[in-house]
């Protein structure tokens, strides 16, 4: 199995409604994430500042606030990754994938565009979704603390597209 890498299960509910119109995926959940039990918990990463700062909101604080902010948006999250073996919380690490069945999202809302939080989610979707749905995903600069070179501003101008 490699560096002490052990399964794990995707262990974050998708959010989503009928009202959805956009979805966002990243790859798979830190183990800050998974720990808190819900996406973007490590509190380093950009994804709520960003995401917040484009819609011009409050970034939300409790997990609670995050799904209301999401849905309030008409935003669906998930990630790509429904199983795979990881070491911690390194993309690189990732080995043994499962995908996640995006089609209940799909065929719930009307969803106009599908945005890839990162190289590694929109790799793995290029590689496990794409296929299977026919339909092409938009990359954007991930909103890892591990994408030093990405300012927060630099961030907020390209994730910019989401709102249109």
């Amino acid at each position: 199995m490699g560096r002490n890498n052990s399964m794990i299960t995707h262990p974050i509910e998708p959010v989503f409604d009928k009202d959805s119109r956009i979805l966002i995926l990243g790859s798979f959940p830190s183990v800050k994430s998974r720990e808190e039990g819900f996406f973007y918990g490590h509190p380093q990463n950009r994804f709520w500042k960003v995401t917040a700062g484009v819609f011009n909101e409050d970034t939300p604080g409790t997990v609670a606030d995050k799904k209301a902010f999401l849905l309030r948006n008409h935003i669906a999250l998930w990630d790509v990754i429904g199983s795979c073996e990881i070491s911690g919380s390194s993309d690189s690490s990732i080995r043994n994938v499962t995908a996640n069945d995006i089609s209940l999202i799909l065929n719930t809302a009307d969803i106009q565009k599908i945005y890839l939080n990162g190289q590694k989610a929109f790799q793995l979707y290029k590689r496990y979704m794409l296929p299977v749905i026919g339909r092409e995903g938009i990359y954007l600069p991930s909103t890892s603390p591990a994408n030093a070179a990405w300012s927060i501003e630099k961030l907020k101008a390209e994730w910019k597209v989401i709102t249109s």
